[in-house]
């Protein structure tokens, strides 16, 4: 078996070019965020490292790492795929925390995710546009723990 078998970088451009469309109607404000989270089957993912989600992450907000998406990891997490998932990423806070290290704006974490949770079957996924201060009171975040 060829080692390229099993990736397909055109079908990934194709993915991407879908979910491009896609997510243009599901970036939401803190607002709408904050209301849908306090809503029935909605679950908010951080997939940032597990020191960074250890270090501080949105209240409420379920780890799983984005290095670990895999069908079966996501379906521990999430086994309904009609389940409305919120995603955020430290590009989305001002913070001096190293755990809030921005990515480079191409490249932030909330893009490779949305782009694979379409692709593993979760169509019903928004994603946080604003960009915040870890201090404004629309947030509450839980820090080391607590």
């Amino acid at each position: 078996m060829n080692a390229q078998t099993k990736i397909d970088y055109p079908a990934f451009e194709t993915l991407t070019q879908t979910v491009a469309a896609y997510r243009t109607g599901r970036l939401i404000s803190i607002e709408q965020f904050n209301q849908f989270s306090s809503e029935g089957n909605t679950l908010i993912l951080d997939t940032r490292s597990k020191a960074a989600y250890d270090a501080i992450h949105l209240l409420g907000a379920v780890h799983l790492n984005f290095s670990d998406f895999s069908a079966t990891a996501l379906a521990a997490v999430i086994p309904d795929k009609n389940t409305r998932i919120l995603i955020y990423c430290n590009n989305n806070f001002e913070s001096e925390l190293s755990s809030m290290i921005l990515k480079s704006t191409p490249l932030a974490l909330n893009i490779p995710t949305f782009i694979n949770l379409y692709g593993y079957g979760y169509k019903n996924v928004y994603e946080l546009r604003d960009y915040l201060s870890i201090t404004d009171p629309r947030l509450i975040f839980v820090i080391n723990g607590q």
